[in-house]
């Protein structure tokens, strides 16, 4: 499940990849076109310019812009800037790895297997996914990943397996 944070870095980015390239925003007209509260929004924001998303500007004409063009962004690494690695399980992380206390043998664990499949293929949607396709789209993730664009319709469908985590 995303965080509440995430749900309102994803708006407040969105508006922002809707803007002219380049194009700086105050914190308040970002805050309300998003719906966010300001608050909560100042600390999103540090949190998105830490990671290298957006920059700030200061004086008259400042204020906060994308520095990655929105067709650069995925909505995997977005995710991932706020809250975290996105497995369900240490050991199927891409970016987290760690083997699981409990685990006598990875290649036969049935938890893991249950899991990698279902995470493999929700990667392939988040980091094939970026903040260009969903905000074409009125906020709404593309039914195959823009990566994946000129696939078969039986990728789209699921009728192809998965790559092996």
């Amino acid at each position: 499940m995303i965080s509440q944070k995430a749900k309102y870095a994803f708006k407040a980015l969105l508006h922002l990849a809707q803007q002219p390239e380049a194009a700086s925003l105050q914190i308040e007209g970002i805050a309300a076109a998003a719906e966010v509260p300001r608050k909560f929004l100042e600390h999103i924001l540090l949190d998105l310019k830490r990671k290298g998303i957006v920059a700030s500007r200061r004086g008259r004409s400042g204020g906060y812009m994308l520095i990655k063009r929105p067709r650069d962004v995925t909505i995997g690494s977005i995710l991932r800037a706020i809250d975290g690695p996105i497995a369900p399980l240490p050991c199927i992380s891409q970016t987290a790895y760690r083997r699981c206390s409990d685990c006598k043998d990875e290649k036969t664990c049935a938890v893991r297997r249950l899991f990698k499949d279902t995470y493999a293929a929700t990667l392939l949607l988040l980091d094939g996914t970026t903040l260009a396709d969903v905000a074409e789209r009125g906020g709404e993730i593309p039914v195959r990943p823009a990566a994946d664009r000129s696939a078969p319709a039986s990728v789209a469908r699921g009728e192809q397996t998965v790559p092996a985590i």
